[in-house]
């Protein structure tokens, strides 16, 4: 396809609402961040907008999920190394329940289901 044809083609998924973004996809190891965790975050009653600020002032939360169940978010944790989960997620105990497993591998991402 010719340039203005791509171009023109692209503009009219933006504007049906099919694309929302573009993205970088950056590679954290190489940032710094061999590490990443998944925390599951159960607030504590009266806590959850307390929680949700925190989650969302900490730059460290890369991904958050709101979602249903006995947890309301699954929020995913970039770390340098194992040793800084205990300072991250320590403010969070006075006001909520967390449960963390550090992430081995990540064989599927992102795939746009058909």
């Amino acid at each position: 396809m010719s340039g203005p044809s791509t171009s023109d083609r692209m503009r009219r998924l933006e504007a049906n609402g099919i694309i929302s973004r573009f993205t970088v996809d950056l590679d954290l190891e190489a940032l710094g961040f061999p590490l990443q965790a998944i925390v599951r975050i159960k607030p504590r009653p009266g806590n959850l907008h307390v929680v949700d600020d925190m989650i969302m002032n900490e730059p460290r939360f890369i991904d958050c999920d709101k979602v249903t169940g006995e947890d309301c978010f699954v929020v995913r944790l970039a770390l340098r190394s194992i040793s800084e989960l205990d300072p991250l997620l320590g403010p969070f105990h006075d006001r909520a329940e967390t449960n963390t497993s550090i992430i081995k591998s990540s064989p599927l991402r992102a795939r746009v289901p058909v």
